[in-house]
């Protein structure tokens, strides 16, 4: 209906006549209206229209009939005038008053106005939160990372809002890879903080020792910070950890580049590095080496017990409350242990990790994210990781094997901007090929001064003496490098001092993890029993079930196994569920590690614990029954001479049989994989051992015996070809039974500077042992101090190898060192080596490179002054120095007729 006319003049409008649509309001039903003949059409336009001409509201809208359908009709009571003069009087009831409005200062807002300045405010708020909204979406894709939100799920639910319409509208623009890497880097905000709550609940809190082993502590309160090099390769090294345990906690070398956690994946401080290469009497040549790379996937070696473990959970914690590694968006921590069951089952990438960590199932793309996974425990890895023959995957979303997923992963087909940190045992580090490998860190474990930081945590008061005690016996201090001793060793020796039961503390190993079984015994009786008494622990249940872990240990380390199931419990007549409660007892001896949706995993804490019981196993089977299980067996049909270490028992025969053939098996094994387990076999013969495991151990050796064993020992250690590692496990041997004669001999020696009067291996292993075990600084080596000769030099070589620099100029060595010399570089923080003025010859040259040239070689000054070396001998070092990156800076060949500089500076200049 158009609107009354503007102004004067114009003609009124003719008012509408009355319909029947009136009817259906609900006033007309009680109050209806008397109709009449409506008056004609030119009539009713000039007379019934009120807003006619000087009416001042002419250009209020006349009423239509619609509104009286609405509700509000309901209440409106209506008042009806009469019509000017000439209309009938019958329209006075009718017609509504239309009166005069007030100013519209002076009027109350109605519905209308309400509305209106509601939407006004709406909309202002409206395009200011989608201002910020877009702004902070614009940020998101220029940043490194997401940030956090502390938002409520309204809050949230707006801001996905904003998201959807602003991805919807990336599209229409053709911007598809705009929009769905802002859809990816969204989402993953949300579950960067779910990701993050949930590793904050898991890690913030650890159980030292073992799981279930009592009251857990906050990761923070109880942690030390751990000793990391930067440097080495991921080659296979098959010795016995306990030599990696005493080499590795000497004082660390000044050139040694420690690193932290928070720089794992920064690489090295330096990318550029001098080298100065002097091939005649001229002078020095320089070159420059730059050495450049991402950071990709850093693998960290450490022996069992180091904190290889507990690093990784404090990186995670740290991450997951925000300290470091912030240019992470998503971190996920798995063990081996957990992925092992999964070997038979398939899930593309997105899936494991929806598998394992639900907090993720809002992603469905990794790809544009940085990512860092974290595999713990490459040594107890079950996957056949092939990296020669397994498929190539480059999609997150193809389903593969668990073993191929993380081949590829590792090699860097699948997501290759992830980052990955992989923790392994020494001998398992060459499961991943060097060329998949950016660095190499090894965990040391505590250095000196933490070790001190962690006793004087455990033992405040007492702190001092504890540590004066330690320092006063090197075997222990030595070890105290493995932050797991260290927890055995306060274990103990808070017990001894709580229970005043002191007497003379623990001084060898044997002695501490015998005090260790009966610490473990009484806390069994008290929790499980409520008893009391001095030998009530040793209740026969209890030594029931140290004979049963004992048996274990046994065969178990027969097959090279550290960890076991159920199944491996059963053959040796443990019940798994009484294991869980009695070795519960042992809890701090034996734990128990549920993983994700597997079977249980069982493992002793560390191989020294393994060992020991082992060793405990076979003295009391042989005392118990007669039975030698460390017996040759008659026939065996395995070729591998690895195979069959520790055989089936044989015959029965007398104690002093029984440790000699302890002896000669232990000699014989591979790479000293029984060294450890004859220290604890020999210690357990002392009577004073025996005495603290009563009615068992007890008068089962004599005092012949033990000389017996001693005398043994001793020529073993005269014998020619015996190496200088097995030599120092049989000094050790000798410090377990309490026999220290040889020791004060060499001491005598050195007091009084006669040193020169060693002759026989056994003094010079003894020299060696000694000067290991001392306090002494080992920085330099000088072979001259002792006695110039190749013999006394293969003795000393474990001396070198803790060694910064060694000086052997002039010694009369031969060409039959160079082999021992270069797997001493092969394996040591060796710097600088001077051999000048020895007749080494091409031969020795050249077997000296096949050290030079392996990866973990850090020798920076090598000096072949006067050495024989010919154009052969000086091809075999250019080979070798451009066959892999060098750290060499300097090397001396004067005096010598190596052939043409320009081929050695050239192989100094190779990348």
């Amino acid at each position: 209906m158009d609107p009354p006319g503007p102004g004067p003049g114009s003609k009124p409008r003719p008012k509408p006549a009355p319909s029947s649509v009136s009817l259906k309001s609900d006033c007309s039903k009680e109050n209806p209206p008397v109709f009449k003949e409506p008056p004609p059409e030119d009539q009713s336009t000039n007379k019934m229209d009120p807003h006619g001409p000087g009416s001042k509201s002419r250009n209020r809208p006349a009423p239509i009939c619609d509104s009286l359908k609405s509700d509000r009709s309901k209440s409106l009571i209506m008042h009806f005038k009469g019509a000017p003069d000439d209309q009938s009087h019958h329209s006075k009831d009718f017609y509504p008053d239309f009166r005069e409005p007030l100013p519209e200062d002076q009027r109350e807002p109605g519905p209308k106005e309400q509305l209106d300045d509601i939407f006004t405010r709406l909309e202002k708020d409206i395009l200011t939160f989608v201002k910020e909204q877009l702004q902070r979406l614009h940020r998101l894709l220029v940043s490194e990372y997401p940030e956090s939100s502390s938002e409520s799920e309204e809050e949230q639910s707006s801001r996905e809002a904003v998201l959807n319409i602003t991805l919807d509208f990336l599209r229409r623009m053709k911007q598809e890879q705009l929009a769905e890497r802002l859809s990816s880097r969204s989402s993953a905000g949300v579950c960067r903080d779910k990701l993050k709550s949930h590793l904050q609940q898991r890690f913030s809190c650890v159980f030292e020792g073992v799981a279930k082993a009592g009251n857990s502590a906050p990761l923070h309160q109880i942690y030390t910070e751990l000793y990391i090099t930067e440097g080495g390769a991921s080659e296979v090294n098959q010795e016995h950890e306990v030599r990696h345990i005493e080499t590795a906690s000497r004082k660390p070398a000044a050139t040694e580049t420690s690193i932290t956690c928070e720089d794992l994946f920064k690489g090295p401080a330096h990318r550029q590095r001098p080298i100065r290469a002097e091939v005649t009497e001229e002078g020095p040549i320089r070159a420059e080496v730059t050495e450049e790379g991402p950071i990709r996937t850093v693998l960290t070696k450490g022996v069992a017990g180091v904190g290889k473990t507990v690093l990784t959970q404090k990186l995670s914690l740290d991450w997951a409350e925000g300290r470091a590694h912030q240019d992470v968006q998503l971190l996920f921590p798995f063990t081996f242990r957990e992925l092992n069951v999964l070997r038979d089952t398939e899930y593309s990438l997105v899936e494991l990790l929806h598998h394992f960590f639900s907090q993720t199932k809002g992603l469905c793309s990794f790809q544009q994210l940085q990512v860092l996974f974290i595999f713990d425990g490459l040594d107890e890895c079950r996957l056949p990781l092939d990296f020669s023959r397994t498929r190539v995957l480059t999609e997150p979303t193809e389903s593969a094997s668990v073993e191929e997923l993380l081949v590829n992963l590792i090699r860097g087909s699948l997501l290759p901007s992830a980052r990955l940190w992989i923790t392994t045992r020494p001998a398992a580090a060459n499961q991943i090929p060097a060329e998949c490998v950016s660095m190499v860190t090894e965990v040391r474990g505590f250095s000196d001064p933490q070790k001190e930081q962690y006793f004087r945590k455990r033992f405040r008061d007492e702190a001092t003496a504890v540590i004066s005690h330690i320092k006063s016996i090197r075997s222990l201090y030595i070890m105290c490098h493995i932050p797991v001793f260290c927890w055995i060793l306060s274990t103990v020796l808070l017990h001894l001092m709580e229970t005043r039961e002191r007497g003379e503390l623990p001084r060898t190993l044997t002695q501490m993890y015998i005090h260790l079984l009966v610490v473990q015994a009484k806390v069994k009786n008290i929790k499980y029993h409520e008893g009391s008494g001095t030998d009530l622990h040793w209740t026969p249940e209890t030594w029931e079930m140290v004979r049963s872990l004992g048996k274990l240990a046994f065969e178990q380390l027969q097959k090279g196994n550290l960890i076991f199931y159920e199944s491996d419990l059963s053959e040796c007549g443990l019940d798994a569920a009484a294991a869980s409660v009695y070795s519960g007892v042992f809890t701090q001896v034996f734990r128990e590690e549920p993983g994700l949706y597997q079977d249980k995993v069982y493992c002793f804490i560390h191989l020294t614990v393994h060992e020991f019981l082992a060793a405990l196993h076979v003295h009391e089977t042989f005392f118990s029954s007669g039975e030698n299980l460390l017996s040759t067996p008659h026939s065996s049909e395995s070729p591998d001479p690895e195979e069959n270490l520790l055989s089936t028992p044989h015959s029965s025969e007398s104690p002093e049989a029984f440790y000699r053939s302890a002896v000669d098996r232990a000699l014989q094994s591979p790479n000293g994989h029984l060294d450890l387990f004859l220290r604890f076999l020999l210690g357990l013969s002392l009577p004073t051992n025996q005495s603290l495991l009563p009615g068992h151990l007890s008068h089962t050796g004599s005092a012949s015996t033990n000389q017996d064993t001693v005398k043994y020992i001793r020529l073993k250690l005269d014998e020619e070809g015996l190496s200088a590692e097995r030599s120092l496990n049989l000094l050790h041997c000798l410090n377990e039974l309490n026999d220290h004669g040889l020791m004060e001999e060499i001491q005598s020696y050195m007091r009084k500077g006669r040193l020169f009067l060693l002759s026989s291996p056994a003094d010079w292993s003894a020299l060696s042992f000694f000067l290991l075990s001392s306090d002494s600084d080992l920085e330099e080596f000088d072979l001259r101090k002792y006695q110039a000769s190749e013999t006394a030099l293969l003795k000393l070589l474990p001396v070198v190898k803790v060694s910064t620099k060694a000086i052997l100029s002039g010694c009369v060595l031969s060409p039959l060192s160079c082999a021992p010399l270069a797997s001493v570089l092969s394996s040591s923080s060796l710097t600088h080596l001077d051999l000048s003025n020895n007749d080494l010859q091409d031969s020795g040259v050249e077997l000296l490179c096949s050290g030079l040239k392996s990866a973990p070689c850090r020798l920076h000054t090598l000096s072949l002054s006067g050495c024989l070396v010919s154009e052969r001998g000086g091809a075999s070092l250019a080979s070798a120095l451009s066959s892999a990156p060098s750290h060499l800076r300097e090397l001396d060949l004067s005096f010598n007729h190596p052939g043409p500089s320009t081929e050695l500076l050239t192989a100094l200049q190779a990348p």
